[in-house]
């Protein structure tokens, strides 16, 4: 199996950016509801959702705030040490069938030699296939050097 090396903290500097996309699924909904434990009927009652403000089911904020953070996973792949800080702000609602389209910018860096490496801190903007801001959201991790 192949596996592509992340970036080390040694290669990224603040301003650099990189974003993957999604589309969220009835099976993500389903899924996340029994991960979590959530059954609001928002999530798993389309007669109630059809009520609300949402006019249908909208995906947990929690699996969103995951489908945001993923792309940190991937692009700092073997060389994240720790994952510090995940912080988001719900701007509007996902629901199945929306492709989500993460981006994250490099804000800060602050080195640590004594690990290897340095923080990283991170801006992430998930934006849904309208170009309407799902989520907005900072993050902070433990990166060694390659």
């Amino acid at each position: 199996m192949t596996i592509f090396p992340g970036k080390g903290y040694n290669e990224v500097e603040v301003g650099d950016t990189f974003s993957a996309a999604m589309t969220v699924t009835e099976t993500h909904l389903v899924l996340a509801a029994g991960l979590i434990g959530d059954f609001h009927p928002l999530h798993v009652n389309q007669q109630f959702a059809a009520q609300t403000r949402f006019g249908g089911r909208v995906m947990h904020g929690v699996f969103i705030a995951a489908v945001a953070g993923g792309p940190i996973g991937t692009f700092f792949a073997g060389t994240g040490i720790a994952y510090l800080e995940h912080n988001c702000r719900f701007k509007h609602p996902a629901g199945p069938g929306d492709t989500l389209t993460t981006t994250w910018t490099i804000s800060k860096k602050t080195d640590k030699p004594k690990h290897g490496g340095g923080l990283v801190g991170l801006k992430g903007v998930c934006r849904n296939q309208n170009d309407e801001v799902v989520v907005e959201a900072d993050a902070k991790l433990l990166v060694r050097n390659v």
